[in-house]
């Protein structure tokens, strides 16, 4: 084996990507083992593998920030709960016009892994931490500018871009606290201010 990959983080869980170019780009910036959805029709042999991993190891989900990754995302949420989430920013995966987790950096791929969330699971209930209300005082519903802010906040916290409810949904579903968005939001209106 090799001084370098001797150096790298071992990660227990099972990552989930989509091809064997991601699992090249994962490896190259971990120990791990990953799970190929090979596309983004996932059949019942892969969710059969992922609950056998998610039941032994775990599973954290790093598909493409794309809208292919974000449904084999939800499919795979939905049918395998208590997975964690890793998310990469678009702007850290491009790789020309395409983008995805095989353009990933090595860093950028630890960062993501690193910072994987759980999301609530199904029967799990509970007001969330940010307010619908909130969240349109923030300016994160309607417009340019509202997309544009909320794909800033999805980088900074790490989570993946949606549109202004799947955002608002995934802030709850991923447990971010109310000082998380706010620290984040106050980021945001920074560097936008720069601008």
């Amino acid at each position: 084996m090799s001084p370098i990959k001797e150096q790298q983080r071992k990660i227990r869980e099972v990552i989930i990507v989509e091809g064997r170019n991601d699992t090249a780009a994962v490896q190259r910036a971990v120990h791990a083992d990953t799970i190929e959805t090979r596309g983004s029709a996932v059949g019942e042999k892969v969710i059969a593998e992922v609950k056998r991993a998610q039941q032994n190891r775990g599973v954290i989900i790093l598909t493409d920030p794309d809208a292919a990754g974000e449904r084999i995302r939800r499919i795979i949420s939905r049918e395998v709960p208590g997975c964690k989430q890793a998310f990469i920013p678009q702007q850290q995966a491009r790789g020309g016009n395409k983008v995805g987790v095989e353009h990933a950096t090595s860093e950028a791929i630890r960062e993501a892994l690193e910072s994987a969330r759980f999301e609530l699971e199904p029967t799990e209930t509970g007001e969330p931490a940010i307010s619908w209300e909130r969240y349109m005082e923030a300016g994160l519903v309607g417009g340019e500018a509202a997309r544009r802010r909320r794909h800033a906040i999805a980088d900074q916290l790490g989570i993946g871009y949606g549109n202004a409810r799947q955002f608002y949904r995934r802030l709850h579903l991923l447990r971010i606290t109310l000082e998380e968005f706010e620290e984040a939001l106050r980021r945001t209106e920074r560097d936008e201010a720069d601008d």
